[in-house]
């Protein structure tokens, strides 16, 4: 059994499902719009560990997750998601469109 506490955010990324390809996960990562428990990330070579919090941008909206396990390979979808859980942010309120001033 491996006894690692640390992870490449990359190989975490693409293993854990998050990015289609290690390619595309060390492109979210140079990006800068990846944070690492509050911490905006540039290199793919950031370690992460269990109960880390990574927030991102994903088809249009934040996600935000916990980081609850380290995977010892990139394996199936169901597997993968129990890796780490969804944090859900509250809702913004909502945009008043009447135009009327308060």
């Amino acid at each position: 059994m491996d006894d690692r506490t640390t992870m490449r955010i990359d190989r975490y990324l693409w293993w854990a499902r998050i990015a289609k390809s290690r390619s595309a996960a060390q492109a979210m990562a140079h990006s800068g719009l990846v944070r690492l428990d509050g911490r905006r990330i540039e290199r793919s070579h950031t370690p992460v560990r269990t109960g880390s919090i990574l927030a991102f941008a994903r088809q249009g909206q934040v996600r935000v997750i916990r980081i609850l396990a380290l995977p010892q390979r990139r394996g199936p979808p169901a597997e993968a998601m129990r890796l780490y859980e969804e944090l859900h942010t509250k809702s913004p309120n909502p945009v008043d469109v009447s135009g009327a001033a308060a």
